[in-house]
């Protein structure tokens, strides 16, 4: 194998290694913003349906929630880009 074959090959290399990457860290925001809608919105919602009342906590909670969650998403999404 020549020289300009074994360059080739460790240019494949790193690419492959930084696709991966990518993928991976923008699974990890993925996950970050699944787990901010689980935690905010559904935890807002139950105190919403213990109580009944949209109180301003509760109305804070899920406004943070849905910020957290969409920009996490939008983060992830822009990594794979």
């Amino acid at each position: 194998m020549g020289n300009w074959q074994i360059k080739q090959e460790a240019v494949k290399n790193l690419k492959e290694r930084e696709k991966v990457r990518k993928e991976k860290l923008a699974g990890y925001f993925f996950n970050l913003s699944q787990f901010t809608f689980t935690a905010f919105i559904l935890g807002s919602a139950l105190l919403f349906f213990q109580d009944f009342n949209l109180s301003s906590e509760v109305t804070a909670m899920m406004s943070l929630g849905l910020i957290c969650t969409v920009s996490f998403a939008q983060i992830g999404n822009n990594i794979l880009k």
